[in-house]
């Protein structure tokens, strides 16, 4: 009889066999040359700036694109596996799933409303 967990095993191997074939095939191929431009962090393109000795604030409007990300990550993570058995579930479901996205998109209208996702 056939283990129930050999499949989930095999996956499992093959998941880190590719991620360290990955790393290693780009320490392999990858150049090994180092510039200023390299070591520096990552800004986005720009200059980065000392740091205020307070540690210096940090606009609301980072948080709050990172809690809708956050947000819509949970709506995907409860939608999909609704839409995969759409056609078994019942009315309750339905309507569960229609009240949840009632729920998740009442903030965000609001926050769209009040300019939230704009960026000045």
């Amino acid at each position: 009889m056939h283990d129930p967990y050999l499949p989930l095993l095999f996956f499992f191997a093959l998941g880190l066999l590719f991620a360290g074939g990955s790393v290693g095939a780009g320490a392999l191929i990858g150049r090994k040359t180092y510039n200023r431009a390299k070591a520096e962090a990552y800004e986005c393109g720009i200059q980065p700036t000392p740091q205020a000795v307070d540690g210096g604030r940090v606009p609301i409007k980072y948080y709050l694109t990172a809690m809708l990300f956050i947000v819509f990550d949970v709506e995907v993570l409860f939608l999909y596996p609704f839409a995969v058995a759409f056609d078994q579930v019942g009315l309750f479901s339905v309507l569960a799933m229609l009240l949840f996205l009632t729920v998740v998109s009442v903030p965000f209208i609001y926050e769209w409303s009040r300019g939230g996702l704009e960026w000045d």
